[in-house]
């Protein structure tokens, strides 16, 4: 675009055209839609470079932002957080579960303790004592799963007389078994209710 050169004292001619400078041309691009940037921004925009001066910097800070981003989902799926959830956890049903589940007592979850103590019992020279604990094992795991298909019934149950039995969701009795087949401490996410605190 031409312009004539309005400096006093000038002499160039008028039908002459003149180079017009950055901050002309970001003006006039900005028009009457936009602010104009003031000359420090334009010159702040020229000299910004495209990749970082400091490489190992860059990756240290990126490293940084990626290892509070990772604590911050950590920290949310903790606390049941659906944001951080995963889709199986997802859900006022899947909430619902969760909480029911660790508001009772489940026989499941302490068959790690009995798995170990009849690991123990293994190692007796004792013939009798490893048949034994061999039989417990099994009579302990027959109990917990028991008590799991009495739990999914329970937790059904509650589900259709707060939601309807018609949008219980699918895999609830499965989801509540493999919760309380864990031990509470270990459980994520973590439970959000104390034992008797059941759901309403």
């Amino acid at each position: 675009m031409a312009k004539r050169d309005t400096t006093p004292g000038a002499t160039v001619p008028a039908n002459q055209p003149v180079a017009e400078t950055a901050e002309e041309t970001a003006a006039r691009i900005a028009g009457k839609g936009a602010p104009t940037p003031t000359r420090r921004e334009q010159e702040a925009a020229r000299k910004r470079p495209l990749v970082p001066n400091d490489r190992k910097e860059a990756a240290r800070q990126a490293r940084v932002k990626t290892s509070e981003a990772r604590e911050r989902a950590r920290v949310g799926m903790a606390a049941g957080d659906d944001k951080y959830l995963t889709v199986r956890d997802r859900g006022p049903q899947r909430r619902y579960v969760r909480d029911y589940v660790d508001a009772r007592f489940n026989i499941g979850e302490f068959m790690i303790p009995v798995m170990l103590l009849v690991i123990v019992l293994t190692f007796f020279p004792q013939r009798d004592v490893q048949l034994y604990g061999i039989i417990a094992l099994w009579a302990f795991f027959i109990i917990a799963v028991l008590d799991c298909f009495f739990l999914g019934y329970l937790v059904r149950k509650g589900l259709g007389a707060k939601f309807g039995k018609s949008k219980v969701e699918k895999g609830v009795r499965w989801y509540a078994a493999m919760r309380a087949l864990q031990l509470r401490v270990i459980r994520l996410p973590k439970p959000q209710v104390k034992r008797g605190q059941y759901p309403s």
